[in-house]
């Protein structure tokens, strides 16, 4: 899956072209109405990086239309349910103060049909194309307007990690390591998904390119990230 070029650094190449599929678990600080009361007190915490991931699906869009793929994002605060996480890391400190059975209907309602769209979106996926690789679009408080490609499971999502990571415009500082840990969402889906054409690859983008510009205007890193990985995968 990997080869050298000639020059002396080496550049990872993918030879199975994948379909891109997208994710974005935390795209939205929306509360539904049955369960407003409770965050009442909470409105700057809700609209704070704590109940979302400020860019993530301004990106997470750009990238679907790109790949003219369906995107399948988290339409609720992760304060109420955090759709990355299991047992009791799904609740935050409100929302950890619902009952039991409370919890119980949000999990059916909402993280159930999350990991149902995703479950059959990559199942849709297989029944056309050999290979694929789930992109898992977040943004964080990184230092230095960094972004960070983290990669587990086949090959190509490796492949394709190091090639984006290394053909990001000049200025943009990045890092490609291995996934680990993984959110209980990744686990689930390389768990379903045991197949070697297929990968997960967490892009991680500094919320400082969002929110202030800094060190780079946000429309320039999306730019560049979109053509980093269009350059290696199916359109």
């Amino acid at each position: 899956m990997r080869s050298r070029c000639a020059s002396e650094e080496s550049v990872y190449r993918i030879e199975a072209m994948p379909v891109i599929l997208i994710t974005c678990p935390h795209a939205t600080c929306a509360i539904p109405e049955a369960y407003r009361e409770l965050f009442s007190e909470h409105q700057e915490l809700v609209t704070s990086v704590e109940g979302w991931e400020p860019g993530a699906l301004n990106l997470a869009q750009a990238l679907s239309m790109k790949f003219s793929t369906q995107l399948i994002y988290g339409d609720v605060s992760r304060l109420l349910i955090d759709l990355e996480q299991e047992g009791e890391k799904r609740w935050s400190r409100v929302s950890s103060q619902l009952s039991e059975v409370a919890r119980k209907k949000i999990v059916a309602r909402l993280e159930k049909k999350f990991r149902n769209e995703n479950d059959m979106r990559v199942k849709e996926c297989f029944l056309r194309h050999d290979c694929a690789v789930h992109l898992i679009i977040r943004t964080a408080p990184l230092s230095n307007g960094h972004i960070v490609f983290e990669y587990a499971g086949s090959e190509a999502a490796e492949a394709l990690a190091f090639s984006a990571s290394k053909q990001l415009s000049a200025g943009i500082e990045s890092s490609c390591i291995a996934l680990d840990p993984k959110s209980s969402l990744e686990e689930w889906l390389l768990d379903c998904f045991t197949d070697q054409n297929y990968g997960v690859i967490r892009l991680t983008v500094a919320q400082s390119f969002f929110l202030q510009s800094v060190p780079m205007r946000w429309d320039t890193v999306k730019k560049s990230i979109i053509q980093a990985l269009s350059a290696e995968v199916k359109p």
